[in-house]
């Protein structure tokens, strides 16, 4: 296995390659290397999993029949552990249907051996850029959480009811206080969530999904 780098600040991304073969390790450790890709390499799927911290950015380059724990396992896993790494898979069989599957769970493309090193590289660029998508989803949804704790019980209870879609009468009537109460808590919670609208205040709830939070 390469060593894993130093971690460093800022959004540094790692290319993981996931092969039981030490010959394919190395010679796509050599060309992702060449064109500037950081590439992390592993020799199975248990190696991987106990090695890599789950908030890495980065994504997976992953043979499908490993030694030991096959590569659509490993990506079962890493969908129940609530780890969404980008997966580009490899395979030295041409199998449509294992290819659908995964794919249909997730994966960014399935590359059939000898690879097309242009293929591979365009394959990683797509996954790098939903690996973007990803962290910028996260980043989102933890400044939601924050602004969200800043709000009173109460504002909670109106939150919740406005992105049910109740009106300010309805608010009122089901938390037993008056209408303009109910106005001057959406205006506090506007002001807390940084809400420029409704919509905006809707997709900001939506991030921390407000109706299962207690």
């Amino acid at each position: 296995m390469t060593p894993l780098p130093e971690a460093t600040p800022g959004p540094a991304r790692s290319v993981f390659v996931v092969d039981d073969d030490a010959d394919v390790r190395i010679a796509l450790e050599a060309l992702l290397q060449s064109v500037g890709f950081s590439v992390i390499t592993f020799a199975s799927a248990e190696e991987f999993l106990q090695t890599v911290a789950p908030l890495r950015r980065g994504c997976l380059v992953l043979d499908v029949r490993l030694t030991g724990q096959s590569g659509i396992s490993l990506q079962a896993d890493l969908t129940r552990m609530g780890l969404d790494f980008p997966i580009v898979f490899i395979s030295g069989h041409g199998d449509i249907p294992m290819a659908v599957r995964a794919i249909k769970a997730g994966a960014v493309e399935f590359l059939t051996k000898p690879i097309k090193p242009q293929d591979l590289i365009d394959a990683i660029h797509s996954a790098l850029l939903r690996d973007d998508e990803r962290s910028a989803r996260r980043a989102a949804a933890d400044e939601a959480r924050c602004l969200f704790d800043s709000l009173t019980l109460r504002e909670r209870d109106v939150l919740t009811l406005v992105v049910a879609g109740r009106g300010n009468k309805e608010t009122a009537n089901l938390l037993g206080i008056s209408e303009p109460t109910v106005k001057a808590h959406r205006g506090q919670i506007m002001r807390k969530m940084n809400a420029q609208n409704l919509p905006d205040l809707v997709r900001l709830a939506q991030e921390i999904d407000v109706t299962r939070r207690p």
